[in-house]
């Protein structure tokens, strides 16, 4: 299997349409048009990680946390980061980044951290964007419906809440002439035509349209596909890197701390409670740095706030709210859904080799070393 392929399912969990303006991610570093022999997810590139995936037969590495980040304007191969990149071509190792496309996506980083920490009903916290919704239709020959239905999936389009490839098609007859200066995938010169053909419904964002149309364009065999975009009178979907729910049962803050512990697997942990030994219901979850969203949880009623990293005054902002607020690591917060995107991932090449007859397919790892968590004392 290529490794566009590969990254063409992982697009479907996390597609590129869902990262934040100054994020980089996407394909790193590599051809993908390689085959794949492994995949290692990863949350940082680190030389060790490069041993691990060559000792390991992995010649894909997804990452986390983008490489190439901010614009290169040299590169020193006896200097960070040309130094990994060289590893990486001397391996012919590639590298591919799910950043804050994986952070917002519906069954991504904060929503896995939730689902960890027994949350129900979750929802987007506030600071998440509003896409304006489309609805697409298109008119497509029985012959190439698959075809077309897969492209637009693939390039983003019919994704429901946590559901994918959303479509709705309804068979019937479609009619046309072709004039002089035409040349028709069916039909003669001239002559009015009848065909048999399928429409084609999906739900498609406002972001996602162009890549969308553009994608069913190269699937369709017509000289000129007739197709719709319709607005939608409600544009509610939204997208965004933090959740908020509740726990089933109220719990003391002392709980939860040991909860957190226990389900995170952290000794350590940092802890902002001035109001001290409070109820615990409503939550909000942000996985690595979510102190931004101290504010919006306070106004959405969370009583804590469990996220990576905490500054001085991003506590004090914490107290002045009256919300509590544990950093648990920014790694810690972010592995479990790291290893959620991993294991989506595997399940989606298993079902893809079964449909291809037992095809091959390359193994999938995570490594699980958090290079970045590194405690004094």
């Amino acid at each position: 299997m290529r490794a566009s392929q590969v990254i063409d399912y992982l697009e479907k969990l996390a597609p590129l349409s869902l990262a934040e303006e100054w994020d980089n991610p996407g394909w790193q570093v590599g051809d993908p048009g390689e085959e794949v022999r492994g995949i290692m997810f990863t949350l940082d590139l680190t030389p060790a990680v490069v041993e691990r995936s060559v000792q390991a037969g992995a010649n894909l590495i997804i990452s986390h946390h983008p490489l190439l980040f901010r614009p290169v304007s040299k590169l020193r191969l006896d200097q960070y980061p040309g130094s990994l990149i060289q590893r990486l071509i001397e391996h012919r190792l590639m590298l591919y980044t799910a950043h804050t496309n994986l952070d917002s996506a519906p069954q991504g980083i904060s929503h896995t951290l939730g689902r960890v920490l027994g949350l129900q009903e979750m929802e987007v916290l506030g600071g998440s964007r509003r896409l304006g919704m489309f609805k697409l239709v298109v008119f497509v020959p029985e012959s190439h419906l698959e075809a077309v239905r897969e492209a637009i999936c693939k390039a983003g389009a019919g994704w429901i809440g946590r559901y994918s490839d959303c479509t709705f098609r309804t068979p019937g007859t479609g009619t046309f002439r072709p004039r002089e200066g035409t040349n028709p995938f069916l039909g003669r010169l001239g002559v009015l035509e009848e065909a048999s053909e399928y429409r084609i419904e999906t739900v498609v964002t406002g972001e996602n349209r162009e890549a969308v149309v553009k994608a069913m364009l190269q699937a369709h065999p017509y000289e000129e596909a007739a197709y719709d975009l319709y607005p939608l009178a409600e544009p509610v979907s939204t997208s965004g890197p933090a959740r908020i729910g509740r726990l089933d049962a109220p719990m003391r803050l002392s709980q939860m701390v040991e909860m957190v512990k226990e389900r995170l697997n952290v000794k350590h942990l940092l802890l902002s409670a001035a109001r001290g030994e409070v109820p615990v219901e409503r939550v909000a979850v942000c996985g690595g740095s979510g102190a931004e969203f101290i504010s919006a949880a306070a106004q959405q009623g969370a009583q804590l706030l469990v996220t990576g990293d905490l500054k001085y005054h991003e506590a004090q902002e914490a107290n002045r709210r009256g919300i509590a607020v544990i950093a648990a690591g920014h790694a810690a917060t972010e592995q479990p859904g790291l290893q959620a995107a991993a294991a989506w991932l595997e399940k989606q090449l298993l079902q893809a080799g079964a449909a291809e007859g037992g095809a091959s397919i390359p193994r999938v790892e995570v490594n699980q070393v958090l290079e970045d968590e590194i405690v004094i004392g």
